[in-house]
């Protein structure tokens, strides 16, 4: 699936390989794999967490954000 990281200022990461996304939740974290349900949920401050096949997995950390989940393309605007 694709993966873009985007904050006001920048675009922190984008992959179109990406395996599994485990992202900071207001109600907890969970994850988003490949070909997963549409979604729109509210992130808090912690750790996105990425994995790509075939790669060691990736840690940004975010102050909070929104995520969207839409034809297996992830996009978090983050802040």
């Amino acid at each position: 699936m694709r993966l873009e990281i985007i904050t006001p200022d920048t675009t922190l990461f984008e992959a179109d390989n990406v395996h599994l996304v485990q992202v900071p939740g207001i109600d907890g974290s969970f994850e988003v794999m490949d070909h997963h349900a549409p979604l729109i949920s509210v992130l808090k401050k912690g750790a996105v967490k990425v994995l790509i096949r075939g790669d060691q997995p990736k840690f940004f950390e975010i102050e909070g954000g929104v995520i969207e989940v839409l034809q297996n393309k992830v996009l978090i605007l983050a802040e």
